[in-house]
């Protein structure tokens, strides 16, 4: 699983007016929660850029004051105006504590049912789960080969060890529907064979 390294400063001074000082200097507010104590610190924007802006589940390494901290993403705040990020919340992770996170699913295989016409539709791109930390990943892999025309893999469907999946296991993530082609070839289909 990638790893973004990430330099940050210790932060003394919180409240509005010290986030808005931070921010004019291109720097943003942060806070590490999940671990032994409750860590407030600041980087730059240009440093945590790969770690927000992007669609991959990763780590950080943060490195606060000589000490570092292995995190993943809690929560982003952005300006409403610039859509510039303002503030961002990590979660250490701790060896043996479970974790909650939302990790992306990654479609593999080529359906069936769209080799037999049909269109794939994917309803979830990604599942909230809770694991510890050994077992996080970048993704979770979802086969489509066997998914016949008409038909939905579901929550339920999905095979991740070791990772408890948070999201109802009836909801659908993929589906394979007719095209508008395909029913008009189907309802054709039964009256030309009628004619004789």
């Amino acid at each position: 699983m990638k790893t973004i390294t990430i330099e940050g400063q210790l932060r003394t001074a919180t409240g509005k007016s010290a986030a808005r000082q931070l921010r004019s200097q291109d720097l943003v507010p942060g806070v590490i929660y999940g671990g032994a104590t409750e860590v407030n610190f600041t980087a730059t924007a240009i440093a945590l850029k790969p770690f927000v802006y992007t669609p991959d589940f990763q780590k950080a390494e943060i490195t606060v004051d000589g000490k570092s901290y292995t995190c993943i993403l809690k929560d982003l705040q952005f300006d409403k105006v610039t859509d510039k990020l303002i503030h961002i919340d990590l979660l250490e992770l701790v060896e043996d504590k479970k974790v909650n996170a939302t990790i992306p699913l990654k479609f593999t295989g080529a359906s069936v049912g769209v080799k037999a016409g049909g269109k794939l539709e994917i309803r979830l791109k990604a599942v909230k789960v809770k694991t510890l930390p050994k077992y996080l990943r970048e993704n979770i892999e979802v086969d489509l080969t066997n998914l016949e025309l008409n038909a939905n893999i579901r929550v339920q469907d999905i095979i991740a060890e070791n990772i408890e999946i948070q999201n109802s296991p009836r909801i659908p993530i993929a589906s394979v529907t007719m095209t508008r082609q395909l029913k008009q070839e189907e309802a054709s289909a039964p009256s030309k064979g009628g004619k004789k």
